[in-house]
């Protein structure tokens, strides 16, 4: 029998073994980014995590790791089989998106059939370790394989997980996900103008001088009778999976908000409007509405309803940008933000 002296150098050099495995590391154009990642305790602690949880899940390394760093959030990918699609993938997101994990969790609990069931969670460090889920929606439909209409019946799906998800927004609020209710929209806007450094004293008064119209759009909004919902707040077409044809799960939930569900819409309609042309706008509203139509409302108030919460979804996009890990140069975040705040008033409606 091994004393615990060779026990305890054994786990030492296995530790070592997992944590220094040379890793092939893509930063994108965020090379000054500070992450954890630098950190070579918290590097290795997040490294034998993965690995303990892939050991439990009786799965192996085959090959390399791959880590892309970006300020938001830390992906590592482990290849666990011979084909290059055999893979499960670690996230860690920075604090203001540390929800992540546990709403993550939670949603393959609530509706399985619509997202990633994590092989791992830890709620408290904001840690995930996810299967691999199949191709973009958006790499199928560049190769052809899926069309317009795809897109349309993942709209729809989508829906329809939003209305499982309306009796869980006060649970999913416990979780930490931010608020976005349209009731809180003016206040969010309110600390947008005024701590956005990038916007010139004209701008922002301009901006203070159109909060009127705001008010006006939330108080309409407010009185359609659509219950809250989980708001991706970023669902394009590289945040769909595709594993089979007709089905989809969506996943990258590091910028949701309970919000009115219809501001989901933003982000898709443009997508296919930059994708098959402006007329393609309203099929892929009326596609996601349809779910909504048994609520009792008339299709004109709720195509109304998509209109306001699709312009007013730009107030949690401009705050969606600053969910990074502390000390991470912000210049083109509030440049971003700032983007989204001028675009509340100046867009045209999409639909």
């Amino acid at each position: 029998m091994r004393d615990q002296t060779d026990s305890a150098t054994d786990t030492a050099t296995a530790t070592a073994t997992v944590s220094d495995t040379v890793t092939d590391t893509d930063r994108g154009r965020f090379t000054a980014a500070v992450t954890p990642w630098e950190d070579p305790e918290w590097r290795a602690a997040a490294l034998d995590w993965a690995c303990a949880a892939l050991e439990r899940h009786g799965l192996r390394e085959h090959g390399p790791r791959q880590a892309r760093i970006r300020p938001w959030s830390v992906l590592v990918r482990f290849r666990t089989g011979p084909d290059a699609r055999d893979a499960v993938w670690f996230k860690a997101s920075a604090p203001t998106a540390g929800f992540e994990a546990a709403l993550g969790g939670a949603l393959a609990d609530w509706v399985p059939d619509h997202v990633m069931t994590p092989l791992a969670v830890d709620p408290e460090r904001g840690w995930s370790l996810l299967p691999d889920g199949g191709p973009l929606l958006r790499r199928v439909l560049d190769a052809g394989e899926a069309d317009r209409a795809d897109w349309l019946s993942a709209v729809g799906q989508y829906a329809r997980m939003q209305r499982a998800l309306t009796p869980y927004t006060e649970r999913m609020t416990a979780l930490g996900v931010p608020g976005a209710r349209t009731r809180e929209l003016p206040e969010i806007f309110d600390g947008l103008v005024a701590t956005n450094p990038t916007l010139a004293p004209d701008t922002r008064a301009a901006l203070r001088a159109r909060r009127p119209r705001l008010l006006d759009w939330c108080a309409e909004l407010d009185a359609s009778g659509v219950p809250d919902s989980l708001d991706h707040c970023d669902l394009h077409d590289g945040q769909v999976l595709a594993p089979a044809p007709g089905r989809f799960t969506f996943f990258d939930w590091g910028d949701a908000a309970i919000a009115h569900p219809f501001a989901s819409l933003l982000v898709p309609a443009r997508d296919v409007r930059e994708r098959y042309g402006p007329e393609a706008v309203t099929a892929v509203r009326d596609a996601y509405l349809e779910p909504w139509t048994d609520l009792g409302i008339p299709l004109p108030a709720l195509r109304r309803a998509a209109t306001l919460a699709v312009r007013l979804a730009a107030v949690s996009r401009a705050v969606s940008w600053f969910r990074l890990f502390p000390g991470t140069p912000a210049d083109d975040c509030h440049e971003s933000s700032a983007y989204w705040i001028e675009e509340l008033f100046a867009a045209p409606d999409l639909f």
